[in-house]
């Protein structure tokens, strides 16, 4: 197998590999390699979730999404503490893997990694320039939960870890 690299910009890179399908044949097989990335539930004592909004270009509309992004390279745990304070000021006492989700398989091997935080305490807000007009909504579990079902909250990682958030024992 043999990789040819098509584009390397700084979030993304192309990748064309020559492979052996499974039925012997010679082909090419084109992927994404992109960081890993976290999606955080963030419950406060009111059994309220953190939502952030922000406009997503590809979409061409504001996605309501749970707080998270990239690795970066940390472990992620780590990523997932610095993005939830990155994106909503917040800190969590507690951070519990909720799982792991492939959210574009046939496009590349990058994982999501899902968390939920608890024990909730003010930080410092501390967004990048692609994060401006990004804002923090505040909703009920169960209305999230039913956003889901309704297709109003679409984002694969923010689906997964409501889904997931929602059967939490002794949230």
């Amino acid at each position: 197998m043999a990789t040819e690299v098509v584009h390397c910009g700084p979030f993304i890179t192309l990748n064309r590999d020559s492979v052996i399908r499974p039925d012997g044949s010679s082909g090419t097989y084109e992927h994404i390699t992109i960081d890993n990335a976290v999606r955080v539930v963030a419950l406060d004592d009111n059994d309220q979730v953190a939502l952030v909004e922000d406009h997503f270009y590809l979409q061409q509309r504001r996605v309501l999404h749970l707080p998270g992004g990239g690795s970066g390279g940390q472990e992620p745990k780590e990523a997932a503490l610095r993005e939830l304070e990155e994106e909503t000021g917040l800190v969590a006492g507690s951070m519990r893997p909720l799982g792991v989700i492939d959210p574009l398989p046939a496009a590349t091997a990058a994982t999501t990694h899902l968390f939920f935080a608890t024990d909730l305490r003010a930080g410092t807000v501390h967004r990048d320039d692609t994060e401006i007009g990004m804002t923090v909504r505040w909703w009920k579990l169960s209305e999230a939960i039913e956003a889901v079902r309704a297709g109003r909250i679409t984002e694969a990682g923010s689906v997964a870890a409501l889904l997931l958030a929602a059967s939490v024992p002794g949230r």
